[in-house]
C-alpha cells in the first residue's frame, strides 16, 4: 500500500476517536458542572484544558471550554477540528475508502461546519457528534475490505482510544473530590451502564477505576485497547495475501517475532504498558494515578512515532503533540 495511502487511513481512525471521545468528555464535564453545585467551575475547568494539552487558558470558565474543546475550528483540540482533520484524510485516500464511508463523513462534516453545532445545546451537539462518528465506524467496519488499509485505521483508532481514556481517567482523578467524578466518567466512556452489569450495582471508586483500566471484555478499558492496537501491528507485518490461503507446510511467523524494526519497538512499548497494567499493583496505580495516565499518554506518542518512521516515511509524517496532529 502507498504510504500517502496508509498515512491517511491510520489518521482518520485517529480523528474519529478524538471526535468522538473530545464530545463525551466535554458532555460529561458540563454534566458534572450541573450535579455537583460545589465544584469550582474555574478550577474544574483549568484541570481539563491542562488534561487536553492546553496551558494557556489563565481563567477558564464552562464558556471558554465549550470553546476550545467544542466548535472552534480553528482550535486544533476542539472536537469540531478533528472531526475536520478525518473529513481531510478521507478526501487524501478516496480511491480505498468506500463510497459510503465517504458520504457519511461528507455529510456530516456539513452539518457541522461554519459553527452550526454552536447553534444546538451543548448536550445534543455532543451526542449528534457522537453518533455520526459511530455510523462512520460502522459503514467502514462493513463496506471495506479488512486488509492492510484497515488495520491502519484500527491502529490509530486504538491509538487515539488509549491517549483519550487515559486523559479522561487522568481528569477523573484530579476531581476525585467530587462525589459523581467516577460516575461521570464511567459516563464518559460509554461504560456506565456494562459497570453497573458487572458489578450489579454495588460499586466502589476503585472498582470503577479497574473496570476502566483493566476490563477485558469493555472494548474502551486500557487493557483492552492496548490488546487491539497490538494486535493491528502484528497483522500489518503477518498480513496474508488475498486468494488462496498460505500453504499449511510452509513455516509462518506469528506475534512478536514477526515484528521487526522500529514496528518492533511500537509493539514493545505496547507490550511494556499493558504489562505495567496487568501485573502492576491497583493499589500503587490509584495513588499515582495522574502521573501513570501521564506516562501512559508519552507512550502513546513514542508509539506514533515510530510508526510513523517505519510505516510512513517520505510520505509528510506527522507531528503529535498534545494530541494535535
Amino acid at each position: 500500500m502507498l504510504s500517502r495511502i496508509a498515512e491517511s487511513l491510520y489518521w482518520i481512525g485517529r480523528y474519529l476517536e478524538r471526535a468522538e471521545d473530545t464530545s463525551r468528555l466535554l458532555d460529561v464535564h458540563l454534566t458534572l458542572l450541573l450535579e455537583d453545585p460545589v465544584l469550582d467551575e474555574e478550577t474544574t475547568s483549568l484541570v481539563l484544558l491542562r488534561v487536553m494539552g492546553i496551558d494557556d487558558e489563565a481563567s477558564p470558565d464552562h464558556q471558554t471550554v465549550l470553546r476550545m474543546l467544542g466548535w472552534d475550528e480553528t482550535s486544533p483540540t476542539s472536537m469540531v477540528a478533528a472531526f475536520q482533520g478525518a473529513r481531510e484524510s478521507a478526501r487524501r485516500s478516496r480511491e480505498t475508502v468506500s463510497l459510503e464511508m465517504w458520504e457519511a463523513i461528507n455529510t456530516t462534516w456539513n452539518m457541522m461546519r461554519g459553527n452550526r453545532l454552536q447553534h444546538l445545546p451543548a448536550h445534543r451537539a455532543c451526542q449528534l457528534l457522537r453518533e455520526r462518528c459511530a455510523v462512520v465506524v460502522g459503514l467502514a467496519d462493513s463496506t471495506m475490505s479488512h486488509d492492510e488499509g484497515w488495520h491502519y485505521m484500527m491502529l490509530g483508532r486504538s491509538l487515539e482510544r488509549v491517549d483519550m481514556t487515559s486523559r479522561i481517567i487522568e481528569s477523573a482523578a484530579y476531581n476525585a473530590d467530587s462525589p459523581s467524578a467516577w460516575t461521570q466518567t464511567l459516563r464518559a466512556c460509554g461504560a456506565h451502564h456494562a459497570f453497573i452489569r458487572t458489578y450489579r450495582g454495588a460499586a466502589t471508586d476503585a472498582q470503577a477505576a479497574e473496570f476502566l483500566l483493566l476490563d477485558r471484555l469493555f472494548p474502551r478499558s486500557l487493557l483492552a485497547s492496548l490488546e487491539q492496537a497490538q494486535q493491528a501491528l502484528v497483522a500489518l507485518e503477518t498480513l496474508p495475501r488475498r486468494g488462496r490461503r498460505p500453504d499449511p507446510g510452509l513455516p509462518s511467523q506469528t506475534g512478536l517475532g514477526a515484528v521487526q524494526g522500529r514496528a518492533g519497538e511500537a509493539h514493545r512499548m505496547l507490550g511494556r504498558a499493558r504489562a505495567e497494567l496487568e501485573y502492576g499493583s491497583l493499589e500503587e496505580m490509584m495513588q499515582t494515578l495522574p502521573e501513570r495516565m501521564s506516562q501512559l499518554q508519552r507512550t502513546c506518542s513514542q508509539v506514533n512515532d515510530a510508526v510513523s518512521t517505519h510505516n510512513f516515511d517520505g510520505a509528510g509524517q506527522a507531528v503529535w503533540r498534545a494530541g494535535v496532529r
